[in-house]
């Protein structure tokens, strides 16, 4: 599962499915969460990244010789040039 960009609409409506934290009902009210100033919900394909990178990558880049370090550099200087794109 991947957040939809491809289409430029991003509207909430669109693209909530994304979002896990937001299939909750509060008071009976589907969730609706407008308090991002430092904490953004993160849609589900970014949740299951993170879980990944800390179950099979964990290492600090551009420090160590080892596996773990050699891959999490190159996983980081991948995600680099793909932003560059």
């Amino acid at each position: 599962m991947g957040f939809n960009m491809g289409n430029n609409n991003m509207s909430i409506k669109n693209n909530r499915h994304e979002f896990p934290i937001l299939n909750q009902k509060i008071h009976g009210h589907r969730l609706a969460y407008l308090d991002n100033a430092v904490t953004t919900q993160k849609p589900q394909c970014v949740i299951d990244a993170v879980s990944n990178y800390y179950s099979t990558t964990n290492a600090n880049i551009h420090r160590g010789v080892h596996h773990l370090s050699a891959k999490a550099t190159k996983a980081y200087e991948d995600a680099r040039v793909t932003v560059q794109s």
